[in-house]
């Protein structure tokens, strides 16, 4: 109900990402992104987030890729956090900035090894001959940094904006609660929507 609303969408969200970690669900931070290209061509893909706030939903990825390029041309993205066994979802959506080399470069040392020797090895979304091509490469970065790879230029974090986020809960006979946030002015509008 909306009385039992937070007065803003982060403090919802951590109210409802509580639950879902509360709740056992497997990678709860798991959230597809959907981007579209300058030329209106969508995608959409499952990627985990890496931290919010109440100035946004960060994520990290390589920029060359085709949500880097996409957002480098249209720099907006919607967000959903599909939790459907607690039978909630949480939709985002707004502008996307990236964030600072400082700030991506804490995460990229926070990460294993082998996920930093791999963003080097991987140009994420590019056609790539074999996986033994693939392989080889990681083989090759992992003997020219046995310890400490350096952070890839190519590479950091993303951090979506929110402009509207939608808090939707099952009920039966799919009569569900969609409750939306949008921002207005300096504030938050609440707003029910039919399910």
């Amino acid at each position: 109900m909306e009385t039992d609303l937070a007065s803003d969408p982060i403090s919802q969200f951590a109210a409802w990402f509580g639950e879902a970690v509360d709740a056992g669900l497997p990678e709860p931070n798991a959230m597809i992104v959907a981007t579209c290209s300058a030329g209106g061509r969508p995608t959409a893909r499952t990627v985990l987030l890496k931290g919010y706030d109440e100035n946004g939903f960060v994520f990290y990825t390589n920029y060359e890729s085709r949500k880097g390029r996409d957002l480098a041309e249209n720099p907006r993205a919607s967000l959903l956090f599909p939790w459907h066994s607690i039978r909630r979802q949480v939709r985002v959506e707004g502008s996307v900035v990236r964030i600072s080399r400082d700030e991506s470069a804490a995460y990229f040392r926070s990460r294993p090894y082998g996920s930093q020797i791999g963003a080097w090895a991987s140009r994420q979304s590019a056609v790539v001959g074999s996986r033994e091509e693939l392989d080889e490469r990681y083989a090759r970065l992992a003997a020219r940094w046995p310890e400490e790879p350096p952070v890839p230029d190519f590479w950091g974090g993303y951090r979506v904006v929110p402009a509207e986020m939608e808090f939707w809960q099952g009920q039966l006979d799919r009569m569900h609660d969609r409750l939306r946030y949008r921002r207005s002015g300096g504030g938050w509008v609440i707003e029910r929507l039919a399910p």
